[in-house]
């Protein structure tokens, strides 16, 4: 029995609709709105990339999460949360291996607002309890966002947590390529060869024809280098690591690093940020 049937046992609400099940594609890297201020040259233009732009041996890290509302107590929403992430490195035949992973498994409920009789069962048959405030349970969409707030902090954690691992644990020659901002955590956006993607164009700070190039730009082609107004500022880098071609002390790395100074890279999908 899990812990949410034995709450349901004791007399919570089985949940007979639930929001959709929130998976793992919700991300949190980038924040829209903003405006970007050319680095590299007048106009955005498009740039070749050269190849091979990123050596063997090279780790990919990742991360996913879900919930779903399991119960009510009242109008109370309880959730069962689960969040991941894995590192793999690629082999001499290009196979991935997983080489560090963590997951957690945990409820997510405002104790605040949970019963007198349901709420020492909860505690006693979760074994891992994420609270939750409890005063917009009335509203239940900012309730609910409130709740995707919450895992995608656990998520997040989660990644900082292996990407630190990862980086520390890398050979002279060894690059780690990671799902979102490096920002999170100043070792992993410090360190030389690591970089962050993002593969959406979910945010935009470009606008009329730099907008139609960043979008329409074709495969082996970046953009120019681009900063985000309010962004963090971004490490130097050297000639050769970033494929931008202006050498050291630029203020980009390729992909943007995790952090709000980049060229779009369409190879990895990323995204303006």
């Amino acid at each position: 029995m899990t812990w949410w049937q034995a709450l349901i046992a004791a007399g919570a609400i089985p949940a007979a609709y639930a929001p959709p099940l929130s998976g793992g594609s919700t991300r949190d890297e980038v924040e829209g709105g903003e405006r970007a201020d050319l680095v590299e040259g007048n106009e955005l233009q498009t740039h070749p990339i050269p190849e091979p732009r990123i050596p063997h041996p090279v780790s990919f890290l990742n991360g996913m999460q879900r919930w779903s509302v399991v119960a009510y107590d009242g109008v109370a929403q309880i959730v069962n949360a689960y969040v991941a992430a894995a590192v793999c490195r690629r082999d001499d035949r290009g196979v991935l291996h997983a080489t560090l992973e963590r997951t957690r498994a945990f409820a997510i409920a405002p104790l605040d607002r949970v019963s007198p009789t349901l709420r020492p069962l909860l505690e006693q048959a979760a074994p891992d309890i994420e609270p939750i405030d409890g005063e917009l349970v009335g509203q239940p969409a900012r309730y609910l966002e409130q709740v995707e707030s919450t895992v995608r902090r656990a998520r997040t954690h989660l990644e900082r947590e292996l990407a630190e691992a990862a980086t520390a644990a890398l050979g002279p020659a060894e690059w780690l390529v990671l799902d979102g901002l490096l920002s999170r955590s100043p070792a992993v956006a410090r360190h030389p060869r690591a970089l962050g993607v993002i593969k959406s164009h979910g945010a935009q700070f470009l606008e009329g024809r730099g907008l139609e190039r960043a979008l329409t730009l074709p495969a082996g082609y970046r953009t120019s280098v681009f900063a985000v107004r309010g962004g963090i500022p971004a490490p130097r880098c050297t000639r050769g690591t970033c494929g931008c071609g202006r050498g050291k002390g630029t203020t980009c790395n390729m992909d943007c690093c995790g952090w709000k100074r980049a060229p779009i890279a369409r190879p990895s999908r990323a995204r303006p940020r």
